[in-house]
């Protein structure tokens, strides 16, 4: 008898349809009131009226062949790719392959070094991380120089003004995000410091770089820096910039820095305190690398901001990326093709910016110890 009473609770129903997959998404995302419909209606609107014709000029009716500028002539319904397809290594290097066309395997070499060395970085379980992140930051810059410019290892000097295109956005990109962020560390401590000197130094650097915009700091740079020197001593353009864009970085990075500095728990510098260590041993094992995890994204977005202002140095003459495709598309062989020009570099600038908010991220995941602030 009791067997045939026995309860058996019934299965669990499905949820509704229209609360999960595609339809719950949109449901949640883009019709939860009137207000995300309306906007979602215009949206979609504007997507279907932008998006079909831009397809079909730079995909479907596109100029991709030829060697000349007759081929697009000839299509000027579509966007003429063929003279980037041309124009290719003069954007990418800019006059370096203009005065050295036999050469450019020497920065494409070092580019290759660059990315053989980073990739181990990205690899769980790569046992010599440290070893390599030490020859990335030490021994491949000379290397990096010695290749791209030459006089070492017995090869042709390639003078710094004839560096340009995406070559010389990524080298002062680099350079400054390299040197700004120790610099930044120590200048976010400095402004946390305890002795009144070293706090008033630091404050005043950072408020005077911040508050200085940087097409200012690269003119100035230009224009003053050799004059705090020794006639002989020869500084360049590009040292003239990636010194004065190491400098600009710096502060940016530092604020970022305290930022997560200030973050930071009082436990865990009274802990620190607690143990026995002293400032710096306290800063390099328990403050110093929950402060920076904390101080990614802000850290990332100043050099997201850095690669992208790098556009600037136009104001002494140097030619990166945007400012070699903008050549290129004006000299007489090619006038009139900005927009592909512009797009093209708008390209490059996005992958790279990309990338680097994508690392942030998975950086930030790796990180990740649970504890919220």
């Amino acid at each position: 008898m009791n067997a045939a009473f026995t309860h058996k609770p019934a299965p669990d129903r499905p949820p509704p349809r229209i609360s999960v997959g595609a339809v719950g998404w949109m449901r949640d995302n883009l019709f939860s009131s009137w207000m995300n419909t309306a906007l979602t209606i215009v949206a979609v609107y504007i997507l279907i009226t932008l998006i079909p014709p831009f397809v079909q000029w730079a995909l479907l009716d596109a100029n991709w062949g030829g060697r000349d500028r007759s081929i697009c002539d000839a299509n000027k319904d579509g966007a003429c790719w063929t003279f980037i397809k041309v124009r290719f290594l003069q954007i990418m290097f800019g006059l370096y392959y203009g005065a050295n066309p036999d050469q450019v395997w020497r920065p494409v070499l070092a580019f290759a070094l660059l990315i053989a060395l980073a990739i181990p970085l990205f690899v769980e379980s790569f046992p010599y991380k440290r070893y390599v992140s030490i020859g990335l930051l030490v021994v491949f810059p000379f290397v990096g120089y010695g290749l791209i410019h030459g006089q070492w290892f017995g090869l042709p000097v390639a003078e710094t003004s004839q560096w340009g295109g995406f070559m010389l956005t990524f080298v002062l990109a680099s350079v400054g995000i390299v040197c700004a962020l120790p610099i930044g560390i120590l200048l976010a401590l400095g402004r946390r410091s305890n002795m009144p000197l070293v706090r008033t130094l630091s404050v005043s650097y950072i408020e005077f770089w911040r508050g200085t915009p940087l097409i200012t700091i690269l003119f100035m740079a230009s224009v003053m820096l050799p004059l705090f020197f020794p006639a002989e001593v020869d500084f360049d353009k590009v040292a003239r910039a990636m010194i004065g864009i190491a400098l600009f970085q710096s502060a940016y990075t530092a604020e970022a820095i305290r930022g997560g500095l200030q973050a930071m728990p009082r436990g865990q510098f009274e802990g620190a305190d607690a143990m026995g260590l002293k400032y710096w041993q306290s800063m390099r094992l328990i403050i110093l690398p929950q402060a920076l995890k904390i101080s990614i994204p802000g850290i990332v977005n100043s050099f997201i901001e850095l690669f992208k202002d790098t556009s600037l140095v136009a104001i002494i003459g140097l030619l990166d990326l945007l400012n070699m495709a903008q050549t290129a598309s004006r000299s007489i062989e090619w006038k009139g093709y900005d927009i592909e020009a512009y797009l093209f570099a708008a390209l490059l600038f996005w992958i790279c910016c990309y990338g680097m908010s994508r690392y942030s991220q998975a950086l930030e995941r790796k990180l990740d110890t649970g504890h919220k602030h």
